[in-house]
């Protein structure tokens, strides 16, 4: 029987409806970890895909001993699935990257010999993203400097969870029981030894993004919160800002009806006003909502995720999951 210990690197790839791609991702993968020369293992995370993702991933397991599978009951989520990759991981060190094939797989070599540097974290960094449109490059530039100024944390701009962790860094990561996961973040909150490696995104290999607008934005919105209390703070600003500027007008108001003749006239204005400052109210309590969501769900402790289906994964592997501090 195969000793985990004897494993030296661990692929992590999350999957989500990718049947067009995985076959591709599998050979790209195999092909670069064997230029190693040394152990490692795939590490296949379908999370709830509804397409041949599961199907595809097991015969690559019946076809492959270096292949693992991990199937989840539902969709939890991409952070989710790479956290669950992280949880059963054996090897020495880890790599994460989707499988839509942007990160390019030849990357990894350069990590690795990062690593053996004396590296505990190797990050992706993207000098060009093809295959994506102004808007997203945009709003995914402004996000991360926006993310970098409201937290202490030091987040890296222009990256992804495209990046190699040492194992102890990974047993960190293992002990943080967050809910909301914000992957990238929890790394660079861990500290350690970090580097940056460049490389050029490639378009997606085929399918279609996993990450539309209304994901996109939930994502940024566990990245925020989960490590900054600022907008919390710019809310409670905002609301004093806005009391004292209110509490001068209506010296103004009073002042104008004692003493001198003018007559107070515009409903509409004073409509207007009435409704910016609800406006500026519910703003303020949606802010106060997200982080009352969290410390529910925190509250709440259910597991992160619940496996259905394991391939290729040792029942003292599995044991040791299921008994974790999550």
């Amino acid at each position: 029987m195969e000793n985990i210990k004897m494993i030296k690197y661990s692929v992590v790839v999350p999957l989500f409806n990718e049947e067009e791609v995985l076959e591709e991702t599998y050979k790209r993968l195999t092909a670069v970890m064997r230029q190693t020369n040394e152990s490692y293992e795939l590490v296949f995370v379908n999370d709830g895909s509804r397409d041949r993702t599961a199907e595809i991933a097991s015969g690559l397991c019946q076809r492959d001993r270096c292949v693992k599978f991990i199937q989840f009951s539902r969709n939890f989520g991409h952070q989710i699935a790479i956290s669950a990759g992280m949880d059963y991981a054996a090897g020495q060190a880890i790599i994460v990257i989707d499988a839509d094939l942007q990160d390019p797989p030849e990357v990894i070599l350069e990590m690795i010999q990062e690593w053996k540097n004396g590296y505990d974290v190797v990050y992706g960094k993207r000098l060009v993203r093809k295959g994506e449109t102004f808007f997203k490059k945009a709003t995914a530039s402004m996000f991360y400097r926006l993310l970098r100024k409201m937290t202490s944390v030091e987040i890296p701009v222009d990256t992804g969870d495209f990046r190699l962790i040492d194992r102890k860094v990974c047993d960190v990561l293992k002990g943080l029981t967050e809910k909301n996961r914000f992957v990238r973040g929890l790394v660079s909150w861990a500290g350690f030894r970090q580097k940056s490696v460049e490389y050029v995104r490639e378009e997606r290999w085929a399918g279609e993004t996993k990450y539309p607008l209304r994901k996109m934005i939930r994502f940024a919105l566990d990245g925020i919160t989960s490590f900054s209390h600022k907008p919390l703070k710019v809310a409670s600003y905002l609301g004093l800002s806005l009391s004292f500027f209110s509490f001068i007008y209506l010296l103004i108001v009073l002042y104008q009806k004692v003493f001198t003749s003018t007559t107070i006239t515009g409903w509409s204005s004073i409509l207007a006003v009435n409704l910016f400052f609800n406006g500026i109210i519910l703003v303020i309590l949606g802010v106060m909502g997200e982080y009352i969501g969290r410390v529910y769900d925190e509250a709440k402790g259910r597991p992160l995720y619940i496996v259905s289906e394991t391939i290729g994964i040792k029942r003292q592997e599995r044991v040791e999951v299921l008994i974790g501090t999550r």
